[in-house]
């Protein structure tokens, strides 16, 4: 006999309420129970002498009360952008980093990155800020700053070894990602980059939650061309939908490989169904543009360098810049005026 999985929750319900955690009851519900979540639990008549009763009126009840607290400390940042993948290992985190310092390029622009991948931060490294620490004073935390216009909050800062696991259940990843947005000190900013785990999980669920009040501009989805990877960034579109989050493209990270020496192209991974371009025709999305494997952006990443200040002319730094502008155009603002040449 196949075995089956667990009736799940509503999809709607858990949109809805994806930080609510079922009470774990001790008897079975009465007949006339009014439901362990609804607003009477605990409280109502019936519930008299139910061995249930403290359970059920203990639990949180209603909306999230740090939510307009989030939205007021957001208020001076003017976009919010998710960086979304169902997969892992296809660059969202290297996309994150050079899609805030191709932005940060312009010094007429304040740029922010969010790092809520708990269990596995690796912008500080790409950013070159991995041993700095967050400063705590009487009005929040403050973000570490990169770049005289860049700044980044991860919990890599927080870690007194950095190759310390974090082992943590998702109420408690959701809890410092609730902090991230209600104690840092954003500031004046035109840009907040939040970079994901792959998947479509608690993370993704808590940050859609906490921004829904200040707004989210959308996602940009990243993906490689084979069809490994694309099968899970369909899962990743699906939840974008289902949760109300604007997609605003697509970009297919290495597309190509460029030598460093002749700048040949040549397919490393085979796009055997089309690619990161066919599935943006068949899901309706904008194709923000393809990325090419450039082993010199591996390195900069690295040393925590900037690879537009080295390689300005290279083919992965100028489709880089492109996918910014298509970013900034689906958002409403002037490509050339975000990323101006020069």
């Amino acid at each position: 006999m196949t075995p089956s999985l667990e009736a799940p929750e509503p999809v709607e319900d858990v949109l809805a309420n994806p930080l609510k955690q079922k009470p774990q009851l001790v008897a079975p519900e009465p007949e006339h129970c009014p439901g362990p979540e609804s607003e009477q639990a605990g409280t109502a008549d019936s519930c008299a002498g139910c061995p249930n009763q403290k359970i059920c009126a203990s639990a949180p009840k209603g909306p999230d009360p740090d939510i307009p607290l989030i939205t007021s400390r957001l208020a001076g940042v003017k976009h919010k952008v998710l960086v979304l993948s169902g997969k892992g290992g296809v660059g969202k985190s290297t996309l994150t980093s050079q899609l805030a310092q191709a932005l940060a390029t312009n010094p007429e622009m304040t740029v922010g990155v969010m790092d809520t991948d708990i269990c596995g931060p690796s912008i500080p490294k790409m950013l070159g800020v991995e041993a700095e620490t967050i400063h705590v004073s009487a009005s929040g935390w403050s973000p570490v700053w990169a770049m005289d216009n860049l700044a980044v909050m991860s919990i890599q800062f927080m870690l007194p070894n950095r190759d310390d696991a974090i082992i943590w259940r998702g109420p408690k990843k959701n809890g410092l990602i609730k902090q991230f947005l209600k104690d840092v000190e954003w500031g004046e900013m035109d840009f907040l980059l939040v970079d994901t785990p792959p998947g479509t999980s608690d993370e993704h669920l808590s940050v859609n939650t906490f921004l829904k009040g200040s707004g989210i501009e959308g996602a940009v989805v990243v993906t490689t061309p084979q069809e490994v990877s694309l099968l899970d960034v369909r899962k990743e579109i699906d939840f974008c939908r289902k949760a109300g989050i604007r997609i605003l493209g697509l970009v297919e990270n290495m597309s190509l490989f460029v030598c460093p020496k002749c700048t040949h192209a040549t397919e490393i991974f085979r796009a055997t169904t089309g690619g990161g371009r066919a599935l943006a025709e068949e899901m309706g999305i904008p194709f923000l543009g393809s990325v090419p494997l450039d082993p010199r952006l591996g390195m900069a990443c690295d040393f925590g360098e900037s690879f537009f200040d080295s390689f300005p002319d290279s083919p992965a730094c100028v489709a880089l810049k492109g996918v910014v502008k298509g970013m900034a155009e689906q958002i409403g603002l002037d490509p050339e005026k975000v990323v101006p040449e020069g």
